[in-house]
């Protein structure tokens, strides 16, 4: 089942994969038919159930999804999935966004703002056993400052503190995407959306270690299964589209990644 990608239905699929394995897994699902996949849908509780069961304990699932905007509105499909993992027994351990740099314009007859962002629910069986988290410098880094803290009863706590050099990224990334900004892949565009390779690299370099096992049970273009390779850990690829998989399959021959 390791480093394979398997062409067929991703919760027959699962059914072979030994529970308690996968230590992290990292997909976008189709949804609301913001593009066409080939006709192909999944049933959410149905994945979610057997995504649960070959979580390892102290797992993570990182589930990118956005909502489709019909009259003006949101369709809310991105709660309802979220919901959908929390009802199997996943923990919503984090709410991240996906903030793309460079957003379609706004649809004046919505009456919205320009749409730049897609959730990153990260879904953990228990608390996550492994978290590398990405440093980023800290904008008063060596300076001493005066640090308030807001008291139940209402009152300010001052405390006088060092700031250290650098500080935990945030939850919010910001990526470049579209055409040779989410890979240098040309072939990977023959997918209708694929997402940034770096999506899959700071995820994978903050949930797993090396040797650990990451799963896509909708691979797509394989980004994630490529990029697990590239970076030492064990993958596991599923796609119901027989001409994705050969896509995937592809990428992975060449495995030639920058960041």
């Amino acid at each position: 089942m390791f480093n394979e990608i398997h062409c067929g239905d991703s919760t027959s699929v699962l059914k072979n994969i030994e529970s308690d394995t996968v230590d992290l897994t990292v997909t976008s699902p189709p949804y609301d038919d913001l593009r066409d996949y080939k006709g192909f849908i999944f049933n959410c509780r149905t994945l979610a159930t057997q995504l649960f069961r070959v979580t390892a304990p102290g797992g993570v699932v990182v589930w990118v999804v956005g909502d489709s905007v019909t009259n003006g509105s949101e369709s809310c499909t991105s709660f309802k999935q979220a919901m959908c993992f929390v009802g199997t027994g996943f923990n919503l351990h984090d709410t991240m966004i996906y903030q793309k740099r460079s957003p379609l314009p706004a649809n004046m007859e919505h009456k919205r703002y320009a749409s730049e962002f897609e959730y990153m629910f990260v879904l953990s069986k228990g608390r996550p056993k492994t978290f590398n988290p990405i440093m980023e410098k800290s904008v008063h880094g060596g300076k001493m400052m005066v640090r308030g803290y807001r008291e139940k009863d209402g009152t300010v706590r001052k405390v006088e503190t060092g700031v250290k050099e650098e500080k935990i990224k945030g939850n919010v990334w910001c990526y470049d995407a579209g055409w040779m900004k989410s890979t240098q892949d040309v072939i990977a565009f023959e997918h209708p959306a694929i997402f940034p390779e770096k999506i899959a690299r700071d995820h994978i370099m903050t949930w797993t270690n090396e040797g650990d096992i990451v799963l896509d049970p909708m691979c797509g273009s394989g980004t994630t299964c490529k990029v697990a390779r590239a970076l030492g850990r064990g993958y596991i690829g599923i796609d119901i589209s027989p001409e994705y998989c050969e896509l995937a399959g592809k990428r992975l021959a060449q495995c030639v990644i920058s960041f």
